[in-house]
This record gives structure tokens, C-alpha cells and sequence, in this order.
């Protein structure tokens, strides 16, 4: 029988990884390493699962052991873990800030943040990053989150509708990929929200870690080793702004504000992550911070 040695490992037959993550121009790289056969050269076949539904559709996959790995927005993994999702952040993957714009129909009344005080923000699904940051928001502004009636609308299409027949008044996603609606006159942004930590972490489930942790050690070596050089790629702003329908310029704007990682999250950003969260009441006050980090 031949075997492959991968890293000390030995394998008889190609291993699969079933990898999670939004239509978004952040996992660019693992496409290109899918592409190019870096990790089947490496024995392993990543499956690449899509969730137009972003962050909150990812946790029940997870959850579910749907997927093995999610390239998933910080806050709302850390939410779903303290909540029983039986994951772990294994790497930060994005480590700049994500740019939440804050959208509203464009013939709708509202001009600015400060209008949407006590509104209905449509929510991709409850625990997702725009559920989340919808309270972090109304919480920095100092509004009364009480007060906030989430409309869930599962994706970006459905927002659209939301907001047009008005069953919902603001949107809150990534300024770049949304701003394709901005430019046809659909959403109309009246401001911008930074996250105050890392856009991206990768998450393994506790199954993947236990049975597949060289496996998983091999998926972050070629996929850092990608994020390492992404940035420095021939014509990497073309290929981004014509597979992701974006403006040339928007992406190399998009592309000067953003860092990829090759390192673990630090602990400060998940406790930063879970002071907000326990603020609003979003997590048990009790959860154990030492749950949500694991180095494989």
C-alpha cells in the first residue's frame, strides 16, 4: 500500500475538510490555495460549504458538524461558543477591523445614525455579526437596547426587500461588498461602525480538533502562507474587483485598510469581545474565558 508522508503523517487517500466562509472577497486566499491544488498536494481535499447567510448560518453548521472549519466574524463565534456551540477559535484570520456600514433604503426618511434610534435593524439571523453589532452599536451610542426589534432576513437579498417595502429601517453589513447597492441607488449608507476588534477568526469544531489536528495544523500552514504574500500578488486588486463585482478603486482602498494573520487571537481581544457581549447581556456573566481559544 502507498502512503503519502504529510508532516509525519501518514495517509492512505486524500482527507476532507469541509471549510465554511461568506461569497466575500476576505477568503480570496483559500480560494486561490483550492485552486492552485496547495492543499491536495498536501493530501487533503477542502470542501468549500457557502453561507450567503454569513456568521449566523455558520454556528449552526457547526453545530450540526456540517462543517469541520468556518472562517467566521469574532464576535458572533465567541457569542455561539459561550452559548454551547462545541468550537474553538484555532487562528485569527482577518485581524483588521471589519467596517460595518450602516444602510437604509434610499427613498426611505433617515439621513443619519442618529435617526435610527429605536428602529427595526434587519438581522441576517439571531447570533450573527449584524444581530451583534447592531447591539454594540445602539450600546457605544448609547441608546436603549431594549428597545431593538431585530427583523431576521437571512441574507442580503432579502435585506433589500426588507428595507424597500420598509419591514425593516437599517441594514447594518461590510461597507465594501454592500456598496454595489449604494452605487445603483438601492441602500443608501448614512454612516460607518468599526468593529473594536479582529474582522475574522478560523473556528474548528471540538470533533475536527480531536480527530483531525495535523490535518488542521496543515489547512492553516498553506492557508498563512497565502494570507502572507495575498496582498503582494500580481494583479490581485483586478482579480478581486472583477470576481467580486466591486469598483477598482473600492478594492484597493478595501485592500490598504486590510491585514490578514497568521497568529492566534489574542487573549485581550477575546475578553474585549466578551466584555461587550456580557454588557448587553448577550452571554452568561459566568462563562469561562478559557473556552473559546485553543492552539492545535
Amino acid at each position: 500500500m502507498k502512503f503519502m508522508i504529510i508532516s509525519n503523517l501518514k495517509i492512505t487517500s486524500m482527507t476532507t475538510i469541509r471549510i465554511g466562509g461568506v461569497p466575500e472577497h476576505f477568503n480570496l486566499p483559500i480560494h486561490l490555495c483550492i485552486e492552485e491544488g496547495l492543499f491536495a498536494e498536501k493530501g487533503i481535499h477542502v470542501e468549500w460549504v457557502e453561507f450567503p447567510g454569513g456568521t449566523g448560518a455558520m454556528n449552526a453548521a457547526l453545530r450540526n458538524d456540517e462543517i469541520d472549519l468556518a472562517i467566521i466574524l469574532t464576535e458572533g463565534i465567541i457569542k455561539d461558543i459561550a452559548n454551547g456551540n462545541p468550537s474553538k477559535i484555532i487562528q485569527n484570520y482577518v485581524s483588521s477591523p471589519l467596517r460595518w456600514g450602516v444602510h437604509v433604503a434610499s427613498k426611505s426618511d433617515f439621513h443619519t445614525i442618529a435617526d435610527l434610534e429605536d428602529k427595526r435593524p434587519a438581522i441576517s439571523r439571531y447570533g450573527s455579526g449584524s444581530h451583534v453589532m447592531a447591539y454594540v452599536q445602539a450600546n457605544e451610542l448609547g441608546w436603549d437596547t431594549s428597545k431593538i426589534e431585530c427583523v431576521v432576513v437571512n441574507n442580503i437579498d432579502t435585506a433589500v426587500e426588507a428595507l424597500v417595502q420598509k419591514d425593516a429601517d437599517y441594514f447594518m453589513w461590510e461597507h465594501f461588498t454592500t456598496k454595489p447597492l449604494v452605487d445603483k441607488g438601492i441602500f443608501r449608507r448614512v454612516g460607518d461602525f468599526p468593529t473594536p476588534w479582529s474582522s475574522f477568526v478560523i473556528a474548528a469544531t471540538d470533533k475536527a480538533i480531536e480527530d483531525q489536528s495535523e490535518i488542521l495544523r496543515i489547512v492553516l500552514e498553506v492557508i498563512n502562507a497565502k494570507t502572507k504574500v495575498f496582498k503582494g500578488l500580481s494583479r490581485i486588486e483586478t482579480q478581486l474587483a472583477e470576481r467580486y463585482q466591486q469598483n477598482l478603486e473600492d478594492i484597493k482602498k478595501w485592500l490598504s485598510i486590510t491585514s490578514w494573520s497568521q497568529n492566534q487571537l489574542e487573549n485581550s481581544e477575546r475578553d474585549l469581545v466578551l466584555k461587550y457581549l456580557k454588557k448587553l447581556d448577550m452571554v452568561d456573566k459566568t462563562s469561562d474565558s478559557q473556552q473559546y481559544l485553543k492552539k492545535i
